[in-house]
């Protein structure tokens, strides 16, 4: 069960990891849109865009370590 349990939390990190991406691209974006309202339009696209892809990655790893809990 030890090195199971490494690989678990090391899959589970890309989920830590995304959410700690988001969080900082949402700061970001916040502070652009502050900055320079008129572009709020392109800048939510982007962001929105980026999310879905970090949350995708952060899936990935969810989906790896229940396969890796749930197949022993």
């Amino acid at each position: 069960m030890g090195i199971q349990a490494i690989a678990v939390s090391l899959a589970l990190l890309a989920c830590v990891s995304a959410g700690i991406g988001i969080s900082f691209a949402t700061a970001k974006a916040v502070e652009s849109v502050a900055r320079q309202p008129e572009a709020a339009s392109k800048i939510q696209t982007v962001l929105l865009l980026g999310a879905a892809l970090a949350e995708a990655t952060a899936i990935y790893g969810f989906v790896i370590a229940l396969l890796m809990i749930l197949l022993k």
